[in-house]
């Protein structure tokens, strides 16, 4: 079912992804002094550096990513052999269930007879990389990794080494689950080799937007891209937020700030935005919706539920947290008005109208856009080009208030969020 986007769907385009336009604003995956951050066994921190030890395997961030620019330097042994894993989804082969870029030592006489990708800066299996740029064993290279959407580009010494597109790749090797992927964890793939890295940063890259496009459908920017300006909060710093390179960012910790509100007040609006889930949740039990907004029941009359990765997040409208439209992985899926669907006092036509007609959720660490209508008392509400709520009725909702981004527990990021008043 298609969604009333026009015009700002045409203007803001599908959730892809494109280079920033500026040098991007780089942040530090390793602190130089321990893995905080990483997840995984067999790894050490010597002088300033992530080595592996014979016991070495994959070291998994705690972050997910989805398109982003890393830079980081390494140093190969003798023969040495690891890989950097890009969307791995922390389970299973990373090379196939996400993907792997190879970090060998091309020159080792046991690699005499390697295939073309199997080479240093391959996409192994999947794409060869030039048999170029490696400095001698035991000198420290640099690497910079670009995943923008489908596109792949690796940079080694300042030379390209690799060049793909993962849309061709899945046409040329469609049995490949990793390259189907746009999200997930990075890692370095041990063997047990004496591989370190050191300077390991990060820029993430949002969702492209046609600005003036945008501006020019009556939109106002309500997020800067790189700072905090037009919301309140009551932290300085702003405790877990942070802005940067068009994003801004929970880290999904506890902390003294939790809710972002905005300054301005609105009434009647649209707003259009992007987010996804930036790192992972607990596994809980969680109730299935049916669509008349009550909670379906087995045959002994308890509640049927189903186990999910616990993600909650929402938009409180006009200052009132009851009308919040929920941001969540439950098997309801995302739009939903918990505050109106649970209220003792909502009728079941108002219970039906706050509940989503469809999951459209995109997989966990992929961007969702999404946009919300809010006029008078009726509330609509798109998915990813699909309507989850149409006309639902919000009785008693204040006439105007501020808007909140709410954080409840998980790592979430946020991009493009656009507002026009009515």
């Amino acid at each position: 079912m298609k969604s009333g986007f026009m015009p700002v769907a045409a203007v803001m385009m599908a959730a892809q992804v494109c280079a920033p336009a500026a040098e991007p604003v780089m942040r530090s995956l390793f602190n130089g002094k321990d893995l905080t951050g990483w997840t995984g066994e067999g790894y050490v921190v010597e002088d300033g550096a992530i080595v592996c030890t014979p016991q070495g395997r994959n070291l998994v961030t705690e972050e997910t990513f989805s398109s982003f620019i890393l830079e980081f330097e390494f140093k190969l042994p003798p023969g040495g052999n690891n890989g950097l894993g890009l969307h791995y989804p922390g389970q299973g082969d990373s090379a196939y269930t996400g993907m792997e870029l190879q970090i060998l030592d091309n020159s080792a006489p046991q690699y005499k007879d390697l295939k073309d990708y199997q080479f240093h800066g391959s996409l192994y299996t999947l794409a060869p990389a030039a048999k170029t740029g490696l400095k001698p064993v035991g000198e420290w290279n640099h690497q910079r990794v670009s995943v923008l959407g489908p596109a792949i580009l690796v940079e080694l010494n300042g030379t390209i080494i690799l060049r793909c597109n993962l849309d061709d790749i899945n046409r040329q090797f469609p049995e490949h689950q990793g390259a189907k992927r746009r999200s997930g964890h990075l890692a370095w793939l041990g063997h047990g080799d004496r591989v370190a890295f050191r300077n390991i940063q990060i820029a993430e890259v949002p969702p492209a937007a046609n600005v003036e496009g945008v501006k020019a459908a009556g939109y106002t920017r309500i997020f800067d891209g790189s700072s905090l300006v037009g919301w309140k909060h009551g932290a300085t710093p702003p405790g877990n937020w942070c802005a940067a390179n068009g994003i801004l960012k929970h880290n999904g910790k506890k902390g003294d700030l939790t809710d972002l509100w905005s300054e301005q007040e609105y009434g009647d609006f649209t707003l259009v935005f992007d987010w996804r889930w930036s790192g992972r949740g607990p596994l809980m039990q969680r109730p299935l919706i049916l669509p008349d907004g009550t909670e379906k029941k087995n045959a002994d009359g308890t509640v049927a539920t189903v186990e999910v990765e616990e993600l909650d997040s929402g938009i409180y409208l006009r200052g009132n947290s009851k009308s919040q439209v929920n941001l969540w992985n439950w098997p309801v899926g995302s739009g939903e008005v918990y505050g109106y669907r649970v209220a003792g006092d909502s009728t079941p036509e108002v219970r039906a109208g706050v509940t989503p007609k469809v999951k459209a959720d995109r997989p966990l660490g992929q961007w969702n856009r999404m946009k919300i209508v809010l006029k008078g008392e009726v509330l609509s509400v798109s998915l990813n080009g699909c309507v989850v709520l149409e006309n639902a009725r919000l009785p008693g909702i204040p006439a105007s208030g501020a808007i909140a981004l709410q954080h409840h527990g998980g790592a979430i990021d946020f991009a493009n969020l656009w507002i026009k008043p009515e």
